[in-house]
Parts: structure tokens; C-alpha cells; sequence
């Protein structure tokens, strides 16, 4: 699947088990990147495909569904792996470390790092704010988001809130293809939530259909994704935590869907 964002083409493709590859490519420079590397020959076989090189690695986190790939793509390619300062030497052959506020640049198109720690401690989100594109790695998913591994609850809906601060119609692009499941956990919450019913609808079709139900935009997010919700009444209310903060809604959802 190919979309583009004024200047930078997007191309996505299944990897391993219900990972997503995706390829990033600057129009005018022709410079291209890899978000997190799951699968290093599928990779390969898609910039084949494509008649490209890869010139850059961005690594989320360090996780080995993201990572697993580097050091045979930078062989291959002559790639510069770029991922968090969080995350210590857990990223395999890293040239470059990055945080909250750094830029990474592909050709014309800048790249804004944010932090998002939660999955694991030094989780990175990568924006491109001109085009309203963001690869979000494991922090959030449609109609879910990341089993905090390392993280706290409260670094979590700290990160989460971050996301929900961007504009509504970014798009985002996470990497798993978990929404059937997520959705099946929403619906069992209980919200009473029109937007909800109607995309658990969307997912079974696209599902049928063999097509992906990534990316997602925030502001679908926003309406439909419980763990975004943990601020929203109506799903306090649902669950029974009306009075509570939201990092603990969160924190009670999450714990809900650990043990689903």
C-alpha cells in the first residue's frame, strides 16, 4: 500500500506475524528510510521491488520485532541506524541517538522525535508535522496501545497525552495489526459510544477483506480508542471510576486488557 504526504511517499507492507514494515521515501532528494527494521529480508525484497536504496534505519524502541533487521540492512545498504537515547546500547549497530525535540532529516522532509516512554523506557515517536504523518511505533495502536514492559501507567498516559495534543487529522501509523482484537476489548468496556460501534463495523469488513486497518487517524482515535478515552466521563462512568484521575482510568483499562 502506497500513500503520500506532499513530498514524502509512505509504502506499506506486512512482516512477520502482524508487524507492518514501512518504507519512507523523499520525492525530490529520492532518500529513503525504514520505520524499525522486523523483518530484514522482507524489507530488502520491498526496496527491490521499488528500485530503491535505504539510507536511513528509525528505530522506535528496542524491541526485537523493530530492531531485529538492523545490522543486515546497514550491512546491505550502507543505511545510518538512528533510534532513542533511552534506550542505551539495546539498539543494534546505532550511529545516531536521539530524543524529545531532535530532528531527523530525509531529504526535505524533518522528522520531529518525541518521547514516549511506557512501552518501554526510551519509546520514540517520529512526526513529520508539515505533512500531519506520524510513526508511532508501539505506543499507541488503533484502538489500543502498548503493554507497558518497562514503563508506569502515568509515563504511559503522559506519552498517550502527547499523541492526543497533535492535530485531529494526523494520520498515524503503528506498527501491528492488532485492531480486530483491540476492538473486541473496547466493545466490552461498555462506553455507550456511536463512533465506536460504527469503526468496530469498519475493522470486520477491512478484515474480511484481507486489508490492513492501518494507518488511522488521531481524530478517529480520539473518539473510539479507549485508552484515549481514560479523560472522557462517559467511559469513566462505563467503568465505574467516575471520580478517578485519568492516568488511574488508564491505568484500570490497561490492567483490564493485560488479563482479557
Amino acid at each position: 500500500m502506497k500513500r503520500t504526504y506532499g513530498p514524502l511517499t509512505v509504502v506499506q507492507f506486512p512482516c512477520l506475524k502482524d508487524n507492518y514494515g514501512f518504507l519512507l521515501r523523499e520525492e525530490g532528494s529520492g532518500k529513503t528510510a525504514c520505520v524499525d527494521t522486523p523483518d530484514a529480508d522482507a524489507i530488502a525484497a520491498e526496496l527491490d521491488r521499488q528500485g530503491w536504496g535505504l539510507d536511513l534505519i528509525l528505530n522506535t524502541h528496542w524491541h526485537f520485532d523493530h530492531t531485529g533487521g538492523n545490522e543486515a540492512l546497514k550491512t546491505r545498504f550502507g543505511a545510518q541506524i538512528i533510534g532513542p537515547s533511552g534506550e542505551g546500547d539495546r539498539i543494534p549497530g546505532r550511529d545516531r541517538a536521539v530524543c524529545d525535540g531532535d530532528e531527523v532529516a530525509l531529504g526535505d522532509v524533518i522528522f520531529r522525535v518525541i518521547d514516549t516512554p511506557g512501552h518501554t523506557m526510551g519509546h520514540i515517536c517520529y512526526l513529520f508535522d508539515e505533512g500531519h504523518v506520524g510513526f508511532v511505533g508501539d505506543t499507541l495502536f488503533s484502538l489500543g496501545c502498548g503493554r507497558l514492559f518497562e514503563g508506569s501507567p502515568e509515563q504511559m498516559w503522559a506519552s498517550l497525552s502527547k499523541l492526543k495534543a497533535l492535530p485531529a487529522d494526523m494520520t498515524l501509523y503503528c506498527a501491528h495489526e492488532y485492531t480486530a482484537a483491540n476492538a473486541t476489548f473496547a466493545d466490552s468496556l461498555g462506553e455507550e459510544n456511536a463512533a465506536l460501534a460504527a469503526r468496530i463495523g469498519e475493522v470486520k469488513t477491512l478484515r474480511e477483506k484481507g486489508e490492513p486497518t492501518v494507518p488511522m487517524t488521531l481524530a478517529t482515535e480520539l473518539e473510539t480508542n479507549p485508552f484515549l478515552r481514560a479523560d472522557a466521563p462517559s467511559m469513566q462512568a462505563a467503568i465505574g471510576m467516575g471520580e478517578a484521575a485519568p492516568a488511574e482510568v488508564f491505568a484500570e483499562i490497561r490492567r483490564r486488557k493485560d488479563s482479557f
